[in-house]
């Protein structure tokens, strides 16, 4: 395959950010103004997650965990080629979303199709790859207890994996909070320059035992931006320990605390 553009996963881009990349004029109009498209063998989504796009159209796009459930345009059909081309590109797929179509889109990475429904429109599942575009998975240690997972906490284990990779989820918890270590300040950037740079875990606040089925997440609320360090150490007990409960261990006062961190 051909070598590939430079995109961050993560990192927000317009559209003209994209074409700048690639090299191309705008070209006002088309499938890159109406999903997707292709690029010598290449190919670009565009789509919404949670809101409709230009046309007006909500396809239910959502991610589960870190894999994408995604719709074709509305008269899409699996035996098409502009979708067997996105099944089995002679490229890469470059996949970009946003949460309201006012923003500018984040790119999720490389896009590999996991399965698909021959459907009205066509849905894929794509999951995402490639060792310059993967993102920080959630750390083991936030699954109490490996016999829950066959038990009594398998459902619940699903649905704390499905929050915290959501990178929905985890860009507003970045957002709000930053890329330093809640506990410890540590900066990944800061400390290994473009390597650290947008790498660190999430931790989540609630309980494991109290996460239900109609549990909404609030990333600002529930997430907070935690080093891998810390991470490991939150969940040496059970429950948890908080972030002010291994702050005091570490004798650290965190800049967090100004922001009414418990």
């Amino acid at each position: 395959m051909d070598a590939v553009y430079p995109f961050q996963a993560g990192m927000q881009y317009t559209r003209k950010d994209v074409f700048n990349v690639i090299g191309i004029d705008d070209p006002g109009g088309g499938g890159w103004y109406t999903g997707y498209t292709a690029h010598g063998d290449d190919h670009f989504i565009f789509c919404g997650v949670g809101t409709s796009g230009r046309t007006g159209h909500d396809y239910k796009n959502r991610f589960v965990g870190d894999e994408l459930i995604w719709y074709g345009k509305s008269q899409s059909r699996l035996n098409q080629p502009s979708i067997q081309s996105l099944l089995k590109p002679k490229g890469h797929v470059y996949l970009f979303f946003r949460e309201d179509n006012r923003d500018p889109f984040t790119f999720a990475g490389l896009a590999y199709p996991k399965n698909y429904s021959d459907s009205a429109p066509v849905q894929i599942t794509w999951v995402f790859g490639g060792t310059n575009y993967s993102r920080p998975e959630i750390s083991p240690q936030e699954i109490d207890d490996p016999a829950e997972r066959v038990t009594e906490g398998a459902k619940k284990t699903v649905t704390v994996n499905v929050y915290e990779r959501d990178p929905n989820a985890r860009r507003r918890c970045v957002e709000y909070w930053g890329l330093q270590c809640a506990v410890c300040d540590f900066d990944f950037e800061q400390t290994y320059g473009e390597l650290g740079k947008g790498f660190i875990h999430v931790h989540h606040l609630k309980p494991l035992g109290e996460v239900g089925d109609e549990y909404e997440l609030d990333p600002i609320q529930d997430l907070r931006p935690v080093c891998p360090n810390c991470h490991a150490m939150l969940h040496r007990k059970k429950p948890a320990l908080s972030i002010s409960e291994l702050q005091e261990l570490i004798g650290k006062k965190s800049h967090y605390l100004a922001r009414a961190y418990n």
